[in-house]
């Protein structure tokens, strides 16, 4: 076995000479540097490219799984989408074109009288709201009556065979059994071909 002494006596410009423990050594030490000089300028970017290339390959996979997954159900959401036309149809049909837009405010009108209220405000907005799927009509209102009176008429509204919404409701007192009720009723149309350029104007 070498000793420190046995080291020192080496020749370092002739390694050719040396015995074969410490050329075993010399080399094994080469050895480690090379490995250490692949790894910092060659491997380390192959490893960070190989990585990279797996990260892709699993985005990949996930995207291609759900894409088969839309395929496999195309069928289901076709039908859905029959389903959800159809009902869009019909919420459609709720809606009163240009025409019998007075009609309507007319019902609204009728609804609260019929349940015993005074209006002592019902007032149209003078613009309409208008939306790629429909126009709103805003009406502000002002009705006195009882409590009972008062909420029946708001639930004649929902039962309107168009719709209609109640907004910004602010009841208040008047005198023993009788309440104001200030609110916002919205009525809405189907936009027509005089809406063009209108959208989202009031």
């Amino acid at each position: 076995m070498m000793t420190l002494d046995d080291l020192k006596k080496l020749n370092y410009k002739d390694p050719g000479l040396w015995p074969w423990p410490p050329k075993l050594m010399l080399l094994g030490l080469i050895f480690v540097v090379l490995l250490i000089l692949a790894f910092v300028f060659d491997w380390s970017g192959q490893l960070s490219s190989l990585s990279n290339a797996k990260h892709e390959e699993e985005t990949l996979k996930q995207t291609f799984l759900a894409k088969k997954k839309d395929a496999v159900n195309l069928d289901f959401y076709k039908s859905q989408l029959k389903e959800i036309e159809k009902s869009f149809g019909a919420l459609l049909k709720q809606l009163p074109n240009r025409s019998e837009m007075e009609a309507l405010l007319v019902d609204i009108n009728q609804a609260g009288l019929g349940r015993g209220l005074q209006f002592d405000l019902f007032k149209p907005a003078q613009h309409e709201n208008v939306t790629e799927y429909y126009a709103e009509l805003p009406i502000s209102i002002k009705v006195t009556g009882s409590y009972h009176d008062i909420g029946a008429f708001a639930s004649d509204l929902a039962t309107l065979p168009r719709i209609v919404t109640l907004h910004d409701v602010n009841i208040s007192p008047v005198k023993e059994g009788t309440l104001t009720m200030n609110a916002t009723i919205s009525t809405y149309r189907y936009p027509d071909e005089a809406d063009n350029g209108k959208k989202g104007k009031k």
